[in-house]
């Protein structure tokens, strides 16, 4: 059953916070969420855009406007956005009468980003199976660290299925 009372999830400093305290604490937040995405494999740049986009109050940054919040250069954003727009991350939107780009986080229906997890999943044990059935020597350690691997992923990708239909029973 879901909670009624947000609140009751809310830390308590967010009630002591000052509006000042808060976009610091975000903006440090997009920093450090920043490198977490870099240590992912995302580019720098493109890691403290799209976390800009996540954490801060205001929805929808302009080009202008996210390269003057992080201090960044033109050609390192559009570089970045670009590659945010291909991984299917960010979109762009415009209003009637203005000619400006307003960028966001792109909203996914929440389980097809598991679809999608449970998809690598499948693809990546498809390929260890294949290596494993190439491998001369089916009882080296790394045909025995595969083999586990394998185990893993089978065992994930079911369970992943069965949480998201536990999920589903308990939104109703």
């Amino acid at each position: 059953m879901r909670t009624k009372n947000i609140y009751l999830l809310l830390p308590q400093i967010f009630f002591t916070m000052t509006t000042e305290e808060r976009i610091n604490q975000q903006r440090q937040l997009v920093e450090n969420l920043g490198r977490l995405n870099e240590h992912e494999g995302m580019q720098p740049v493109a890691g403290r855009i799209f976390s800009l986009l996540m954490i801060m109050d205001k929805e929808h940054f302009t080009f202008d406007e996210i390269v003057e919040e992080l201090n960044i250069s033109k050609s390192s954003a559009s570089v970045a956005i670009k590659m945010l727009q291909i991984r299917g991350l960010i979109e762009y939107f415009t209003l009637p009468g203005d000619r400006k780009r307003y960028f966001r986080i792109k909203r996914h229906e929440p389980f097809n980003l598991f679809e999608e997890f449970k998809n690598k999943m499948i693809e990546k044990h498809k390929y260890m199976q294949q290596i494993l059935d190439l491998k001369a020597d089916p009882d080296s350690k790394n045909s025995k660290y595969l083999r586990e691997l394998c185990f893993m992923l089978e065992f994930f990708k079911e369970s992943v299925e069965k949480l998201r239909l536990q999920y589903e029973e308990s939104k109703k």
